[in-house]
């Protein structure tokens, strides 16, 4: 790619940074046996500077790399229960998912509905609310249980830790 701006800030290892022509900085990296290479085209004037541009491309690569390291990975754990869960299966999954929360997962907890069982939207919405209030201390709902088809599902996400 070619720098088309006549004049550019020179930066860059055994180099006076400072404003010079376009022609001057390709002298300077020839005789250095370098690459000049644009790093901030937005700057007035452009910043460039001189560097082994293979040397560049594998430090940028590397950087890239290590801060895609440094993300955190979402991981999403389902908790399944039907509209007739009883206390004692509740209270089971809510223990499951209290774990999964205390590991920093997110919970996809969702009431499926099998055939005729569709007339108990409101069950199910209980059961997803009284799944929220057990982990609140645990968690916080997303939002509130919303019915996608045959399924009614609500998202809880770990609370933060105090340092």
């Amino acid at each position: 790619m070619m720098i088309k701006a006549p004049e550019v800030r020179l930066v860059g290892e055994n180099i006076e940074p400072g404003i010079v022509t376009i022609q001057e900085a390709h002298r300077i990296a020839r005789e250095q046996e370098m690459d000049l290479v644009e790093i901030a085209s937005t700057a007035k004037p452009p910043v460039c500077r001189i560097v082994d541009y293979n040397k560049f491309l594998y430090e940028k690569k590397k950087k890239d790399k290590e801060i895609k390291a440094k993300t955190q990975k979402t991981v999403v754990k389902e908790i399944r229960f039907g509209p007739n869960t009883d206390d004692h299966d509740f209270e089971f999954k809510a223990k499951h998912a209290e774990k999964f929360l205390k590991e920093g997962a997110k919970v996809r907890a969702f009431v499926l509905f099998k055939g005729r069982t569709i007339v108990f939207k409101e069950r199910g919405e209980l059961l997803l609310l009284k799944f929220a209030q057990r982990l609140e201390e645990f968690g916080t709902p997303e939002q509130l249980p919303k019915l996608e088809g045959r399924r009614m599902f609500m998202f809880l996400a770990p609370k933060k830790k105090k340092k």
